[in-house]
């Protein structure tokens, strides 16, 4: 079957199911087509539950998934491929936890949203990348535990001096393996480039970069930038948003040597969108103790729209 075949061949089924297609950034450039809409973490969370269809397809991770199902307990959630999960979503161990909860009377358990629900049910709020520093400066907490990425809770003590921060020891394998050096390298090669990075990356890292933002802010940034060249310090699959938000420009993007690819949010094929309209397959069940692991994400939306 060619793409404009499997294409159309989706787009039949979507009409037929009533459904609509959701897609990371991170996702192949060709998944990312096939969408409906694509955007990061906290924008499709907050979409899925103003939308009018009775079938989500959730191209990207699991964690992903299990956030759309909760705020969508009527509708299905299809993920395509269901093997497809994050290893930072797995990153902290409820004794710890606990622990920190024993320790500090005023404390609130900042969750990023890259979890499993099971986690989710351990804090007291979700965050995203994007509005992070948002959601912890509204909180009135002095002590914030961040969980489970040390990088992006770093990153947000430093925004948030006012605030006494504890972290985890997760992080995202591949933001965390990106290194300075090879950032510096690009700089050598192209010195008028503008130096893109995500909170997610290291310390290290993010002292190399001249604007840090969640995907979307930084897809924005390419877009009103005057600069010519941007080295991308992200998942490889937001080049296509980033060429297609600057589309006639003449505007070019670099990545690392060692080329950012998550290898779950590969998994995420249009043959697999296919498969599972198709066969109605990788249905993701609704969460044990859905209210506790909802309420943080009803409080993140409800702190971010302030």
């Amino acid at each position: 079957m060619t793409y404009a075949e499997l294409s159309a061949e989706i787009a039949r089924l979507k009409a037929e199911k009533d459904a609509v297609i959701l897609a990371h950034y991170y996702v192949p450039a060709e998944t990312q087509a096939l969408a409906d809409y694509v955007g990061d973490s906290f924008y499709l969370a907050r979409l899925a539950r103003s939308l009018d269809c009775k079938t989500i397809v959730l191209c990207g991770v699991s964690f992903m998934a299990e956030s759309a199902k909760m705020l969508n307990p009527e509708r299905t959630v299809l993920l395509p491929d269901v093997t497809a999960d994050c290893p930072m979503a797995h990153m902290v161990r409820k004794a710890d936890v606990d622990a920190v909860r024993a320790q500090y009377d005023d404390l609130a358990v900042v969750c990023y949203i890259n979890s499993t629900a099971e986690i989710k049910t351990w804090s007291d709020v979700c965050v995203t990348s994007a509005n992070a520093v948002k959601v912890v400066r509204a909180l009135p907490q002095k002590n914030i535990l961040f969980i489970p990425d040390m990088h992006l809770g770093h990153y947000v003590s430093l925004q948030v001096p006012e605030k006494n921060f504890i972290l985890n020891r997760g992080y995202c394998p591949i933001h965390h393996r990106m290194i300075a050096a090879e950032v510096e390298a690009l700089e050598m090669e192209h010195p008028d480039a503008v130096v893109l990075a995500h909170p997610e990356c290291t310390q290290e890292l993010l002292q190399e970069a001249d604007f840090i933002g969640s995907t979307k802010q930084m897809i924005d940034y390419t877009a009103t930038s005057d600069a010519r060249e941007f080295i991308v310090c992200t998942v490889v699959g937001v080049q296509r948003e980033m060429e297609l938000a600057t589309q006639g420009t003449g505007k070019r993007f670099y990545f690392p040597a060692t080329t950012p690819i998550c290898v779950n949010m590969a998994k995420v094929t249009p043959e697999k969108v296919l498969a599972c309209l198709s066969d109605n397959t990788g249905e993701v069940p609704m969460p044990n103790n859905v209210q506790a692991a909802t309420t943080p994400l009803e409080r993140m939306l409800e702190l971010a729209a302030r």
